[in-house]
């Protein structure tokens, strides 16, 4: 039975979808094409177990599989894994930019060579589709014996009976008039890929320079953008959570109250100071907001391509500590939430990756941490403090990442090979990105979130926590701190937002500025939250996580051992 004869025979029996993979290089489209193709949310998972993290989209005939975008060798490698499990009738859509055909195929031909195919030409808009243009691509098709289907990713036009609108420049060479259509009867009579193309179109189209290609000009402008977020959950936490605090507060009182008369221990999990409920207030109030705020700007700089040309600029300084313009968009990501920050990081480079795994853990003060932080900072009326601890937090990691990075990750090569044309956000793809995220944040770091109010719940029940915190408490004396701060470090050893219990019994009124700074540092820092640390032994390995928190720990220490003598010292001179 022949391929095509094998796709009918699916088709007319509807049992089950055809997988599509589609393949390209970072930032050429390919999530808004798929998406645009089928109107579908994506959901996530590893393509057949392979390292390759892919989103999945579906329709009646096809399943859609996007894999992450090519830029280094290592990623190459982590795909051609992928493509290496594809089955023989599974088709490869790959995916290359109007504006760079011949190199990005040069690139990427060789890891679907022999393999079923079709190539779908994005930013088609960037060209003038011309007689001349449409020629060219139909020699090239000729020449590497697969359909070639140029579009504009961002708005693929549908037949016009599902209330769509024809596209402009296609016309009857290509069988049909809308881009939905051709691509389909271009998965249906798919070619097979050669190793590479003996034919080229021989043209380049450049985006225009902006701000961010300015030397000192366009670090400082990415910087800035990477701290945007940031600054918008300041603003959040200053105007509008310390006012909802309260009333969430006594909202879940009447169900607090109605959870203490089930049966111990779910009554003490439920209702305990450091219960799930109890906690209930701070997630919805502080923890949610924080991480959508994040996932929301993101999926702004990603679909704009703000994000990729912050990578490009932030590059040359970020190699200099042994990272690259990509890792520090994740480090950022890790504010929003760790978990997705960590999973991410499967399409960073091989020699990278653990050393950006490690500064997430260390300084992405993630939706627990971040807020819980401005809450303590709140409680005891220091809002200037955010700047200085957001300082010492970027400081202090960069140190710690230079420290740990592996010398060869401090080679220069390049992160990406162009720019990408800057466009307005489309208000779908935002959705996606802040869905992944949100879905992420729910099905893996809130599962996790709840064992622990529990296990924390019960161990508080029994004292342990209050014994811990006094053994503890003669150390903080080292950090020039009183010992009812040992409580804080401990709990935020384990959840984030134990920060917070700075706030309790007045222990933070009684400090200094200084005081309170070096408190929040060190219980953000320590260690990472459970959470982080069950999704990087996930991610890399057990033995690893511990590792990389034993490490931490010891930078962690030594860092706020210096800033609290280091501050103490220049308050004397002052």
């Amino acid at each position: 039975m022949t391929t095509h004869q094998h796709r009918e025979t699916k088709s007319s029996t509807g049992a089950d979808r055809e997988t599509v993979v589609v393949v390209g290089k970072e930032s050429v489209g390919k999530s808004e094409l798929v998406s645009s193709l089928t109107g579908d949310r994506p959901t996530s998972g590893n393509f057949r177990g392979t390292t390759v993290r892919s989103e999945r989209y579906a329709t009646a005939d096809y399943e859609f599989v996007d894999t992450p975008g090519i830029v280094l060798d290592q990623d190459t490698e982590a795909t051609r894994d992928a493509l290496s499990q594809v089955a023989e009738d599974e088709t490869v859509l790959l995916v290359v930019p109007a504006t760079d055909i011949d190199s990005d195929l040069g690139a990427l031909l060789p890891l679907v060579d022999g393999h079923l195919g079709a190539v779908v030409v994005t930013f088609w808009d960037k060209v003038e589709a011309t007689d001349e243009t449409r020629r060219d691509l139909e020699t090239l098709s000729a020449d590497i014996g697969v359909p070639i289907v140029p579009v504009d990713a961002r708005n693929v036009s549908r037949p016009i009976a599902d209330g769509g609108t024809e596209s402009v420049g296609t016309d009857a060479d290509y069988g049909v008039t809308d881009d939905f259509s051709r691509i389909v009867r271009a998965l249906e009579q798919p070619g097979i890929f050669p190793e590479e193309a003996t034919r080229e179109i021989g043209r380049r189209i450049e985006p225009p320079e902006s701000v961010f290609e300015w030397p000192y000009v366009g670090p400082a402008v990415s910087i800035a953008l990477l701290l945007f977020p940031a600054a918008i959950a300041v603003w959040f936490a200053n105007t509008l959570a310390g006012e909802l605090d309260p009333i969430v507060g006594a909202a879940f009182e009447p169900l607090v109250a109605w959870a203490a008369t089930f049966p111990e221990p779910l009554a003490t999990m439920l209702t305990n100071e450091y219960g799930f409920l109890s906690m209930g207030p701070f997630l919805f109030v502080w923890a949610g907001p924080t991480m959508l705020v994040f996932a929301v700007v993101l999926g702004v700089y990603t679909n704009t391509g703000l994000v990729t040309r912050m990578t490009v600029s932030l590059h040359p300084t970020m190699r200099r500590v042994g990272l690259t313009g990509r890792d520090l968009v994740r480090v950022v990501m890790g504010f929003g939430c760790n978990v997705p920050a960590v999973i991410n990081t499967r399409s960073c480079s091989d020699c990278t990756r653990c050393t950006t795994i490690s500064a997430i853990s260390f300084g992405s003060a993630c939706s627990y941490q971040f807020p819980a932080t401005l809450a303590v900072f709140a409680a005891v009326g220091m809002w200037w403090l955010v700047g200085p601890y957001l300082l010492v937090l970027a400081v202090t990691t960069l140190i710690y990442v230079a420290v740990i990075a592996p010398p060869e990750a401090r080679q220069s090569h390049t992160v990406i090979d162009r720019r990408t044309f800057l466009n307005w956000p489309d208000p779908r793809a935002v959705a996606r990105e802040a869905w992944s995220a949100l879905r992420e944040f729910v099905v893996k770091a809130l599962p996790v979130f709840v064992l622990i109010t529990f296990v924390a719940a019960l161990l508080d029940e029994g004292g342990v926590i209050d014994a811990l915190g006094g053994v503890l408490g003669p150390v903080m004396g080292v950090f020039n701190l009183p010992a009812e701060a040992a409580l804080t470090v401990v709990l935020a050893s384990v959840r984030k937002d134990g920060i917070a219990l700075l706030t309790e019994g007045g222990t933070a009124t009684a400090l200094s500025p200084l005081e309170v700074l070096v408190a929040v540092y060190l219980a953000g820092v320590l260690l990472p939250c459970l959470v982080t640390a069950f999704a990087v032994a996930r991610e890399v390995s057990t033995r690893w996580a511990l590792k990389m928190m034993a490490r931490q720990a010891i930078a962690a220490v030594g860092f706020s051992i210096a800033i609290a003598w280091l501050g103490w010292g220049l308050l004397r001179l002052v």
